[in-house]
This record gives C-alpha cells, sequence and structure tokens, in this order.
C-alpha cells in the first residue's frame, strides 16, 4: 500500500495573476499598523481624506482646522507662521476649502464698527449644526393662556415751541425726583420721555423748576395710582398756565466811557479813546 505525503499539496496551484506568480510581490501596497486612540484624536472623514479634487495642501489643512478647538486662529497669517507653505499656497488652499464646502467664510461687523472675518469649519459639507442638535426633539413653549392686553396710551402733553436740551433734561431730572416727594410717582423711562416735553411747556411760561414740582406732586389721591404717568399727563394739560404777558425789551443803558486824561490840558473827561477834551478841540478848531 501506498503512503500518502503529507507535504504534497490535495489540489494543483492556481495561475490568479498576483497569487503565486513568480515576478509579483504578494504585498506590494500599504500596510496598516494600527492603535486604538482614546485620547486627543479628530474624527476625519474619508470624504475629506480622499477627496478627489482637492490639493495635497488643502486636505491637510482641513484636517488641520477640524483638529483645532473653538475659537483657534485660521487666518492666512497665522497659519502661514506655522506651516513651511507660505501665505499664497495657503489662500488658495483656503479658496479650495470654501468652494468645496468644507469652510465657510462671512464678513460680520462688531459693536465697536469693526469689520471681522468669521470662519465656520464643516467637517461634513452641506450639513448646518451637530447631529446631536438634528436629533434632539424640539422644546415646545407652552402657549399663553390669554395673550397680555394691550397697553394704554398715555394721555397727550402740551408741546413747547422750541425745545432747548438743557430745558429737556431739567424736565427729565424733575421726572425723576418725583418719587422722592410721593414713591407713588415712580415713572418709567419711556414715560419720563412722553411727559418731559409737557414740563417743558410749563417752563417756557416762566415757571420755576419747583413750582412745576409742587403743581404736579401736590393734592394727589390717597388711593394707591395705578397709572401715574397718565395722572401727571393729565395735570400737564388740564393745568397749563396761560403765557406770560408780552414785555417790551429793556432800553439799554447809556454807555459810559471810562475817564480819561486831556493831552493838552491834563483835564479828566469820559472818551471811548484818549484824546483832548471838548473845550481844547473847540480852541483848536
Amino acid at each position: 500500500m501506498d503512503v500518502q505525503n503529507p507535504s504534497a499539496p490535495l489540489r494543483a496551484q492556481s495561475r490568479i495573476p498576483g497569487k503565486n506568480h513568480p515576478h509579483r510581490r504578494p504585498h506590494a501596497g500599504v500596510v496598516h499598523d494600527n492603535a486604538r486612540h482614546t485620547t486627543r484624536f479628530t474624527v476625519i472623514g474619508n470624504h475629506l481624506a480622499q477627496h478627489p479634487d482637492l490639493s495635497l495642501l488643502a486636505i491637510g489643512l482641513a484636517v488641520h482646522i477640524q483638529s483645532l478647538p473653538s475659537g483657534a486662529l485660521v487666518d492666512i497669517k497665522t497659519l502661514a507662521a506655522r506651516f513651511p507653505e507660505g501665505p499664497t499656497r495657503i489662500a488658495a488652499a483656503l479658496r479650495e476649502l470654501e468652494t468645496h464646502g468644507y469652510l465657510r467664510r462671512t464678513r460680520e461687523r462688531t459693536d465697536s464698527g469693526r469689520i471681522v472675518t468669521r470662519t465656520v469649519s464643516c467637517n461634513q459639507p452641506g450639513h448646518h449644526g451637530t447631529a446631536a442638535e438634528a436629533s434632539r426633539p424640539p422644546t415646545r413653549r407652552p402657549a399663553p393662556d390669554k395673550a397680555p392686553p394691550p397697553r394704554k396710551l398715555l394721555p397727550a402733553v402740551p408741546q413747547p415751541a422750541h425745545v432747548s436740551p438743557a430745558l429737556l433734561r431739567t424736565a427729565t431730572d424733575l421726572l425723576a425726583g418725583l418719587r422722592r416727594h410721593d414713591p407713588r410717582l415712580l415713572l418709567s423711562t419711556t414715560d419720563a420721555e412722553h411727559l418731559a416735553p409737557g414740563v417743558v411747556a410749563w417752563l417756557e411760561r416762566d415757571l420755576t423748576p419747583t413750582a412745576v414740582r409742587h403743581a404736579l406732586s401736590s393734592d394727589l389721591p390717597p388711593e394707591p395710582l395705578h397709572r401715574p404717568a397718565a395722572l401727571l399727563a393729565h395735570r400737564l394739560a388740564a393745568q397749563l398756565p396761560p403765557l406770560p404777558p408780552y414785555r417790551s425789551p429793556e432800553t439799554p443803558p447809556p454807555v459810559r466811557h471810562p475817564l480819561r486824561n486831556c493831552d493838552s490840558c491834563d483835564r479828566a473827561f469820559r472818551a471811548p479813546e484818549p484824546g483832548r477834551c471838548r473845550e481844547c478841540r473847540e480852541l483848536v478848531h
């Protein structure tokens, strides 16, 4: 009986290209030696890492930007100082990323008036927000049982003939100080702006701020004031005093020139400029 050779193949070897070929290396491609990351890593999609149209510089720059924390500077000057590529190549790579949706750059004006560029890095073009935000159900606010009633308009107040900034400031200070005389006369900024022209109209009638304050804060009703601004607006309109009587302008006093000594007789006389007195001038003529 024949003895089977244990080293002999069970069947003939195939001639598949790349397999058992005497002139082809069996492992010519890359071999990965990967370790699992648990800290300090960034997830990058293959749509970016293997993008068919982006340059290698643009792909690497996108990976770097996505690994940075929020708020990090990614302007051309900062990136050119970080990498050996110059500003021109970095600017071109940023434009590539912006064209393919991996960057969004907008110019905005700050509260101080400066124009700044806001850069948004997108790890998946066309997606706005995070997956957690997309999966989170929208928060529903309970609808109010009843809409609040609209605020009643304040009564009209007299308008001054001429609005003077100084008088308007005096009127606003007067209204703000009414609460010191009666705590119920606490006014909001909107109420004070509405009532201030009426107070200026009173001040134009030669009334002092003390007289206006007394007219507004005296003889108030004893019950609580639900709308103190409406009460003051009514008083400003209903108790507006008449215009003061017309007074013709006073004749200005005669001009008294300073005393001077005559250049000829040394006599004292009044004149706008130095020179001779009247008698000396007549003797000359």
